[in-house]
């Protein structure tokens, strides 16, 4: 193995890394704060760039009839709770959702497709937790993850039947190559990069800056305490479904260059990010970024030397990691109110 042979799998190590991580993120934080194991978070992934496809393709996707169906539903459960400006809004933006849609699938400006791929996916993931997770408010987090896994395999079928089995390639932010030293790397790695970081920045910022991140921190602290010095729990997930729906639909987004664009290719990036979570302990935001990394540097050297076993050897040299990690995690009670 030479200088460049070594410096592109470090490389593709660590953008495939950054794309778990980013993923362990929106899994630990969903879960810190509403212990929901949120699977379907690969369908989510999908979702956007294979929607930003249709529209530049001059069609209208079925994620957006899902998208306003989701919401039109969540404006009946409000009407049925009383709140009736709420759900003249939700419907309203229902309507508005397929106009936007219609108007992006006739001009496909690429732009406005965009912005409406992204904006469907953070719609999508804050109604799942309205219509199916809210709810259930003191369900166990076996419940939660029967519920989860159920939604992962609707959410699946779903995207089979509005993109059907073709792949997509999407034009890259940054177009061509950067010489690295010896290494040629696609520019469209960089702004995977840039977008991490600036997304680890920005959740700083939220975390340690605002209301409602503190609001997130104490949930994901001790809800009872939360719940007790007047923090809504419901705000709170709503708040963190939505964050995690935006974090999948900019990774989906920046990913789907690198690879081709399909209704699979959110399943195994998800179990990855799973994976780097579980080696946070489900708790630790640092840890669970240092997992995905190193999950991806194994998936990387793992694919050199024996493609055909990439995905087995990951697992398995990670077993023992999460056996070791399993015995040192803090305990997380399901149920605590």
């Amino acid at each position: 193995m030479d200088a460049t042979i070594l410096g592109l799998l470090v490389a593709d190590g660590i953008t495939n890394g950054v794309i778990y991580g980013l993923l362990a993120i929106t899994l630990v934080l969903v879960f810190t704060v509403t212990r929901v194991l949120f699977v379907p978070m690969g369908e989510l992934l999908m979702y956007a760039p294979l929607t930003y496809a249709l529209l530049v393709d001059h069609k209208l996707p079925g994620s957006l009839w899902l998208g306003a169906v989701l919401l039109a539903a969540w404006g009946v459960l409000d009407l049925l709770a009383g709140a009736r400006r709420i759900s003249l809004v939700l419907f309203a933006g229902a309507a508005a959702l397929l106009g936007a849609g219609a108007w992006a699938a006739t001009t496909g400006f690429p732009i406005l497709a965009w912005v409406l791929a992204v904006g469907v996916v953070v719609l999508m993931g804050i109604a799942t937790y309205r219509l199916f997770f809210e709810p259930i408010p003191h369900a166990s987090v076996l419940t939660y993850l029967i519920l989860s896994l159920g939604l992962h395999f609707v959410f699946q079928g779903l995207g089979l039947v509005f993109f059907g089995p073709e792949q997509y390639r999407l034009p890259p932010l940054l177009p061509g190559e950067a010489q690295l030293g010896p290494v040629p790397l696609p520019r469209q790695n960089f702004a995977v990069y840039g977008l991490a970081l600036l997304w680890v920045l920005l959740l700083y910022g939220f975390f340690s800056r605002s209301l409602y991140g503190k609001a997130l921190l104490a949930c994901a602290i001790n809800r009872r305490g939360a719940r007790l010095t007047g923090i809504r729990i419901r705000d709170a997930g709503r708040v963190a479904f939505t964050l995690a729906g935006l974090i999948c639909a900019l990774g989906g987004m920046l990913l789907a260059p690198l690879t081709n664009a399909a209704y699979f290719m959110g399943f195994l990036p998800s179990l990855k990010g799973f994976v780097a979570a579980v080696l946070g302990g489900l708790v630790s935001y640092p840890l669970a970024a240092a997992g995905a990394i190193l999950v991806g540097t194994l998936e990387a050297f793992s694919a050199f030397y024996a493609s055909a076993y990439k995905e087995a050897i990951v697992f398995a040299l990670l077993l023992p990691i999460l056996f070791v990690q399993s015995l040192r995690t803090l305990e997380i009670g399901g149920v605590e109110e």
